[in-house]
């Protein structure tokens, strides 16, 4: 058998999708009239994992893993690395301020955008999201330093 492309990425889904329900184990999953707080990654992981699945089965579809070409690899470790310092910043410096520095992080450092158009763009959805969170769904966003 040839190891396909479609059958790490399937498989990556399927063990990614158990590590969450084991890790959500303890949240109260509720019924579908009243969810709990473990209801959402259930059902998250539930459909990654029957999807990770579909895909592993239908992998001989794909390209040989031994074929794929690496050249998008350093443009993934940055998205990584931006991403993972955001969340260690992320209670420090709270919401708006941490969500505006990755964004501007990915699109100015890593996307090479023009840094207004970029500053623009990242104010609004910051300030759309966090809108949406605070006022409409009434959940609290982590509290910068600075009072937002």
């Amino acid at each position: 058998m040839t190891l396909r492309a479609d059958h790490i990425a399937g498989a990556g889904f399927v063990a990614f999708g158990v590590l969450v329900i084991l890790l959500s184990g303890d949240l109260p999953v509720g019924n579908l009239s009243m969810p709990g707080a473990g209801f959402l990654p259930l059902l998250i992981s539930v459909l990654m994992i029957l999807l990770g699945l579909a895909l592993f089965v239908r992998a001989r579809e794909s390209e040989p893993f031994a074929s794929i070409g690496w050249s998008d690899g350093k443009h993934a470790i940055m998205v990584i690395v931006i991403t993972g310092v955001a969340i260690l910043l992320y209670e420090r410096l709270g919401f708006i301020v941490t969500m505006l520095l990755m964004m501007l992080g990915l699109l100015v450092v890593l996307e090479q955008r023009h840094v207004l158009r970029a500053t623009v763009f990242s104010a609004a959805v910051i300030l759309v999201t966090f809108s949406v969170f605070q006022y409409v769904l009434k959940t609290p966003l982590a509290e910068g330093p600075f009072g937002f």
